[in-house]
């Protein structure tokens, strides 16, 4: 247990520190760095052809948001179909057909990562840096972009946006400054970082193609194997960074060439977590609300440690195949053993707890409880959650607790002495009822009709599979349990619906609901009023979360993981 908690804290020593540079680079972006990064992102910024100082209202904010995803995921969907005919492609590798072309096209737009093929067998080196990495840069710091606007419109101290309404539409920001100052000032350098450190454990990172090695065990069938090479450090340490979650290789880091030492192991766990956490820091900052940052990062820290806990206790324990046996011992089934059980759960859980999705150690061999969590982790969604997107969501159950607090005492619903109203509340209800609604009711269809969506996977776990894929595509997660075989039109087309309606409406409705609040005038707090910076709303926020997670969800907990346990015990 020594390594998991010397991991905790190195992460939140660096997410500080990194946490204040964030701030800064959204505050102004004065200083030293500054004056590094200014002549590119002005440059950036004239061959775009966009004006960094205009402001705009939410709305044209989000269609600025959407206008660079769909141009992204056209260019990104021709090049999938295409890659067979263009340049960097070695190996020879072919297009993908339509539909996998779509849901990859879509999975890496919405910062997932869900992969539905083997990287490394189907995607050329073209696809993988032009493509694939392009995303895994643009799509996490599009979701900062977004998070900075709401919490610079929803925090805004006194009546600056209520009097400024007066004279138009409130102005959130410039989401091309936003995303501009997010890629140059904080994805780059940060991924730049990770590799540099991982290239020197041994990832691979080259162009050139596949090298050939001749077995030990040569026999007539395998004279000789072909290992897939290609500029790997790179992709890895923005996979990790970025909360992308996509690896090289199909098994991820639980590959040697992805993950070699324990030293990259450390490096790329700490990645899972570092600048999701840095971002609660920068909220802090930004804000003022220095007391607010820690009560939500305590909250996390509270859901992180719980359910991490669960994990790493229940790959412990043996597994069931081996029970009597003089064998037995941990569950190491789907696991690396150059990392173990411990050390393979800490990853499992936290790759679940952010939007990563990235694995060292397959899910789907995890023990019952031990696979309940990573599910879990995704049917919260913010323990740590995303970059941006994870604070986004845990906002959202913040006003929902300032509702129903005031109600609970009697006042008018209020936060930071702004009216909590009909339109917000009916917004904050459409993000968060739209994650059951989806996931449920794609599940259902899938388990009704095996023949039609071509889930072979009978009993219990089989439900498990089909919830995780779901809630793993809703979660903009990516990871799944990969005994189901899920290259398929149903799985491609269904799973890629839920990776756009779990990304952008999260995120637009939380903007409207920061621009609504914004124009109305403030009031004094009262004694009464709601203060969402106090240990006691923290644990208000909290109990909302798990309650609306236990009401959406345990049903279909009691049905797969939980069933699955008690069957096995039995």
């Amino acid at each position: 247990m020594n390594e998991v908690i010397i991991i905790y804290a190195a992460t939140l020593l660096l997410a500080w520190p990194l946490g204040k540079y964030i701030a800064g680079v959204f505050n102004g972006g004065k200083g030293a760095a500054g004056a590094v990064f200014l002549p590119v992102e002005n440059g950036l910024y004239r061959l775009f052809g966009v004006d960094p100082s205009q402001p705009m209202s939410w709305q044209g904010y989000g269609k600025a948001f959407l206008k660079l995803h769909l141009v992204l995921v056209l260019i990104i969907f021709g090049l999938l179909m295409a890659q067979g005919f263009l340049f960097l492609n070695p190996d020879g590798i072919g297009g993908m057909s339509w539909d996998l072309a779509l849901h990859t096209a879509v999975s890496f737009l919405t910062n997932t990562n869900q992969q539905h093929y083997s990287g490394q067998a189907q995607l050329s080196y073209l696809a993988h840096t032009f493509g694939i990495v392009t995303l895994q840069v643009v799509t996490p710091a599009a979701g900062m972009a977004a998070l900075v606007a709401i919490v610079r419109t929803l925090f805004v101290r006194g009546d600056k946006q209520s009097q400024a309404s007066s004279e138009g539409p409130v102005s959130v920001g410039n989401f091309y400054e936003d995303i501009t100052r997010s890629v140059v000032r904080v994805m780059l350098p940060v991924a730049a970082v990770v590799a540099l450190i991982i290239a020197s454990q041994g990832v691979p990172n080259s162009y050139e193609g596949a090298r050939t090695a001749i077995p030990l065990d040569q026999t007539a069938e395998m004279a000789e194997q072909n290992i897939p090479i290609g500029p790997v450090a790179p992709m890895v340490a923005i996979k990790q960074v970025g909360t992308n979650g996509g690896g090289w290789y199909g098994p991820n880091s639980s590959v040697p060439l992805e993950n070699p030492t324990p030293i990259s192991n450390f490096v790329q766990t700490v990645s899972l977590v570092l600048i999701p956490a840095a971002m609660v820091f920068a909220l802090g900052f930004m804000t003022g609300r220095r007391r607010l940052a820690m009560v939500v990062m305590g909250v996390m820290v509270v859901m992180s440690v719980s359910l991490t806990s669960v994990a790493i206790w229940s790959e412990n324990q043996p597994n069931a195949a081996f029970s009597g046996l003089a064998a037995e011992g941990p569950n190491l089934e789907g696991k690396e053993v150059r990392f173990g059980a411990t050390a393979t759960a800490l990853w499992g859980s936290w790759t679940t707890q952010t939007s990563n999705g990235s694995v060292n150690g397959m899910h789907d061999s995890f023990n019952p409880i031990g696979g309940m969590i990573p599910m879990i982790d995704m049917f919260i969604n913010v323990t740590f959650g995303g970059i941006g997107v994870g604070l986004i969501g845990y906002l959202l159950f913040l006003l929902l607790a300032a509702f129903l607090g005031s109600l609970m005492i009697g006042r008018a619903p209020e936060i930071a002495g702004k009216a909590l109203e009909t339109r917000e509340m009916k917004l904050v209800c459409i993000a968060l009822l739209i994650q059951p609604l989806l996931i449920l009711g794609f599940s259902a269809i899938t388990v009704a009709f095996p023949a039609l969506t071509g889930n072979s996977n009978p009993g219990f776990h089989g439900i498990s599979q089909v919830i995780y894929e779901y809630a793993s595509a809703f979660a903009n997660n990516g990871s799944g349990f990969e005994g189901l075989g899920d290259s398929t039109v149903w799985w491609n087309v269904t799973c890629a619906v839920n990776l756009a309606l779990g990304r952008f409406i999260p995120i637009l409705a939380p903007l409207a609901v920061a621009a609504s609040l914004a124009a109305k005038r403030s009031a004094p707090e009262g004694r009464g009023s709601p203060s969402i910076d106090t240990p006691t709303f923290g644990l208000m926020t909290l109990a909302v979360i798990v309650m609306f997670t236990l009401l959406s969800f345990m049903p279909v907990l009691i049905l797969g993981p939980i069933a699955e346990a008690l069957a096995l015990m039995s």
